[in-house]
């Protein structure tokens, strides 16, 4: 009988396991994947690391945080780019993973997300840091001051916002998240969020017309005073 029980627990905890070398108390997406990191290299926007899996070293990108070498990471999405420059590090890296979905958990399973232990991004809080840009506003946009400033105005309208690019993400809730700065604040708000069906490249001035949501709450921490919605994207003039 205690033969029994024995295997019965290892079988438990196999299942657990997944596809992670990390025991947890869920199941693990099949997709799961296990990265150590080796160099970190910090960015205005991006936080760029070296990491290994599995005898093999690549880069990965993923928004601003703190990181270090030993850390251990997980992903299962990634939008992978090559030849991709880096203008604040001065560098081209040949291939670069981006993740949107960074985890110091392995990534449960779609079945056990809502029962799991520790959510993807739990204590991976990523940074928004101002930079130093000017955006002049084109006729029919608006500036980042003003519709903050007047927010109960723009509340489902459609408007035009024009600024650059600082992150972008892409497969989040089947949409690309995008935030944008001109250079422009009001009470310490100088970012705007941004989702699209559009590809935008980080860096690149954009005018962005979508509808105003204000107090959008998409469950999961995604809380938002002021998001722009739904937005089509041309490139700035």
């Amino acid at each position: 009988m205690r033969i029994l029980t024995i295997a019965i627990v290892s079988l438990f905890l196999l299942a657990g396991c997944g596809q992670s070398g990390t025991k947890v108390s869920y199941n693990v997406d099949p997709n799961n994947r296990e990265v150590s990191v080796k160099e970190v290299l910090q960015a205005s926007s991006y936080t760029y690391l070296l990491v290994s899996e599995k005898n093999s070293d690549f880069w990965i990108a993923v928004s601003r945080m703190e990181a270090q070498a030993g850390d251990v990471f997980y992903f299962n999405k990634s939008m992978e780019m090559n030849n991709f420059t880096s203008k604040d590090l001065n560098r081209t890296f040949d291939k670069v993973l981006f993740i949107d979905n960074i985890s110091n958990a392995p990534i449960p399973a779609v079945s056990e997300q809502a029962t799991a232990v520790q959510q993807p991004h739990e204590n991976i809080k990523p940074v928004l840091s101002k930079k130093e840009v000017t955006v002049e506003t084109l006729a029919g946009t608006i500036s980042i001051k003003e519709l903050y400033q007047n927010r109960a105005k723009y509340e489902n309208q459609v408007v035009k916002v024009v600024g650059e690019v600082t992150k972008f993400n892409t497969g989040i809730m089947k949409k690309n998240w995008a935030h944008i700065q001109d250079g422009t604040e009001s009470e310490g708000n100088f970012d705007l969020t941004v989702t699209t069906l559009d590809i935008v490249p980080i860096g690149e001035k954009v005018v962005f017309e979508g509808k105003i949501s204000l107090k959008k709450d998409f469950g999961a921490g995604y809380f938002y005073e002021v998001i722009l919605e739904d937005a089509t994207a041309t490139k700035a003039k």
